[in-house]
Protein backbone atom coordinates (compact mmCIF):
# COMPACT_ATOMS: atom_id res chain seq x y z
CA UNK A 1 0.00 0.00 0.00
CA UNK A 2 1.54 3.31 -1.02
CA UNK A 3 1.20 6.64 0.79
CA UNK A 4 -1.62 7.95 -1.40
CA UNK A 5 -3.78 4.87 -0.73
CA UNK A 6 -3.07 5.06 2.99
CA UNK A 7 -3.99 8.76 3.03
CA UNK A 8 -7.23 7.92 1.20
CA UNK A 9 -8.14 5.33 3.84
CA UNK A 10 -7.23 7.61 6.74
CA UNK A 11 -9.28 10.49 5.30
CA UNK A 12 -12.26 8.14 4.97
CA UNK A 13 -11.82 7.04 8.60
CA UNK A 14 -11.75 10.69 9.67
CA UNK A 15 -14.94 11.27 7.67
CA UNK A 16 -16.62 8.31 9.37
CA UNK A 17 -15.64 9.72 12.75
CA UNK A 18 -17.18 13.09 11.87
CA UNK A 19 -20.38 11.38 10.65
CA UNK A 20 -20.76 9.33 13.82
CA UNK A 21 -20.00 12.36 16.00
CA UNK A 22 -22.55 14.40 14.07
CA UNK A 23 -25.26 11.78 14.47
CA UNK A 24 -24.59 11.54 18.21
CA UNK A 25 -24.75 15.33 18.57
CA UNK A 26 -28.02 15.55 16.62
CA UNK A 27 -29.66 12.81 18.69
CA UNK A 28 -28.48 14.19 22.03
CA UNK A 29 -29.42 17.72 20.98
CA UNK A 30 -32.94 16.67 20.02
CA UNK A 31 -33.38 14.78 23.30
CA UNK A 32 -32.06 17.80 25.20
CA UNK A 33 -34.49 20.10 23.38
CA UNK A 34 -37.40 17.77 24.10
CA UNK A 35 -36.44 17.61 27.78
CA UNK A 36 -36.18 21.40 28.04
CA UNK A 37 -39.46 22.01 26.23
CA UNK A 38 -41.27 19.37 28.30
CA UNK A 39 -39.99 20.61 31.66
CA UNK A 40 -40.84 24.29 31.29
CA UNK A 41 -42.57 26.63 28.91
CA UNK A 42 -39.40 28.52 27.88
CA UNK A 43 -37.43 27.98 24.72
CA UNK A 44 -34.25 26.86 26.47
CA UNK A 45 -30.75 28.14 26.07
CA UNK A 46 -28.96 29.10 22.89
CA UNK A 47 -26.73 25.98 23.16
CA UNK A 48 -29.75 23.70 23.23
CA UNK A 49 -30.90 25.02 19.86
CA UNK A 50 -27.45 25.16 18.24
CA UNK A 51 -26.34 21.67 19.26
CA UNK A 52 -28.44 19.71 16.71
CA UNK A 53 -27.39 22.04 13.89
CA UNK A 54 -23.74 21.61 14.84
CA UNK A 55 -24.23 17.87 14.48
CA UNK A 56 -25.74 18.32 11.03
CA UNK A 57 -22.76 20.43 9.97
CA UNK A 58 -20.28 17.86 11.32
CA UNK A 59 -22.14 15.07 9.53
CA UNK A 60 -21.98 17.05 6.29
CA UNK A 61 -18.25 17.62 6.67
CA UNK A 62 -17.77 13.91 7.33
CA UNK A 63 -19.79 12.98 4.27
CA UNK A 64 -17.74 15.36 2.13
CA UNK A 65 -14.51 13.88 3.50
CA UNK A 66 -15.69 10.39 2.61
CA UNK A 67 -16.83 11.35 -0.88
CA UNK A 68 -13.83 13.53 -1.74
CA UNK A 69 -11.13 11.48 0.00
CA UNK A 70 -9.46 10.36 -3.22
CA UNK A 71 -9.29 13.90 -4.56
CA UNK A 72 -7.92 15.21 -1.24
CA UNK A 73 -5.25 12.48 -1.20
CA UNK A 74 -4.35 13.35 -4.81
CA UNK A 75 -3.92 17.01 -3.87
CA UNK A 76 -1.80 16.14 -0.84
CA UNK A 77 0.47 13.77 -2.80
CA UNK A 78 0.47 15.36 -6.25
CA UNK A 79 4.30 15.41 -6.39
CA UNK A 80 4.58 11.64 -6.07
Amino acid sequence: MNQKQLANVLIKILGLYFCVDGVVRVISGVFNLLAILASRSGFGSFYAWVSPFTGIILGGIGLLLILLSRMIADVLFKDE
